[in-house]
């Protein structure tokens, strides 16, 4: 059941975010968390993330502005590493108990940062305003720090990246191609350094071959079918989805 769940998740995703800036990270976070320990799904969201990207790239790469990709996805590559090591660094130790039930529930630091920031995007990302949002081309480089770093730590990095990009006032293919070329760089540079996370994981990797090519699947099918498609609807039921995970684990539920 947790592979048809997960795969499902990667070809919804993939084929409804192709188009829609909603990145799959977004939604496939919570599915792999809801089967392994968050540290553990934030690398494997990572693995899938990166092949599907390569996959998306190999379809619209000639669409990419390179000096775009370089402006902004350097910068972002440097502070994703920043990002991957604080994710290794943040200790498993509980801060605060609570009883729930007659048990003892503990929640650590690692839970409420990352629950904490899949909390603040899945609102950010769901907000109508958010969606207009553009900051002058000129703090390219500082875009690429807060996406990178942020992209590093928990795997959200679309939301700021689309709020930089966007002033640039791309032609839609290009607007894609560069974004997913960027997050090429991001997960590079994250995956690099999250390898000390799975040094003591076994790591699925059947599951993981059966989510990319489902992800793989779903976005050639977004890029042939669903250019124009309107996904607010989606995009809602997602984010509900994301919020109800992330305070289960904030709260220590999960």
């Amino acid at each position: 059941m947790d592979v048809f769940i997960i795969c499902l998740a990667a070809f919804a995703g993939s084929a409804l975010t192709f188009f829609s800036g909603f990145g799959l990270g977004t939604l496939l976070l919570p599915v792999f968390g809801l089967f392994f320990p968050i540290e553990i799904a934030v690398g494997l969201t990572a693995i899938v993330h990166f092949l599907n990207n390569l996959f998306k790239l190999g379809i619209v790469w000639r669409y990419a502005q390179w000096r775009i990709v370089w402006q902004f996805g350097l910068p972002a590559l440097l502070a994703a590493a920043a990002g991957a090591w604080l994710l290794s660094q943040l200790p498993h130790v509980s801060i605060y108990q609570y009883q729930l039930g007659g048990r003892l529930v503990s929640v650590s630091l690692l839970k409420l940062v990352v629950g904490s920031l899949m909390l603040f995007f899945a609102i950010v990302e769901l907000s109508p305003r958010w969606q207009h949002v553009s900051v002058p081309a000129s703090w390219m480089p500082l875009g690429g720090l807060l996406s990178g770093f942020f992209g590093g730590l928990s795997g959200h990095q679309g939301a700021l990246r689309s709020a930089f990009l966007l002033r640039l006032q791309l032609p839609k293919a290009g607007f894609v191609a560069t974004g997913v070329a960027i997050a090429c760089l991001v997960d590079i540079s994250r995956l690099s350094l999250y390898s000390s996370i799975w040094i003591t994981a076994a790591i699925p990797w059947k599951l993981v071959a059966a989510a990319t090519g489902s992800a793989f699947g779903g976005a050639w099918l977004g890029n042939r079918w669903l250019k124009k498609a309107t996904l607010r609807g989606f995009q809602i039921a997602v984010a509900a989805f994301i919020i109800a995970f992330s305070l289960a684990l904030i709260a220590g539920l999960i």
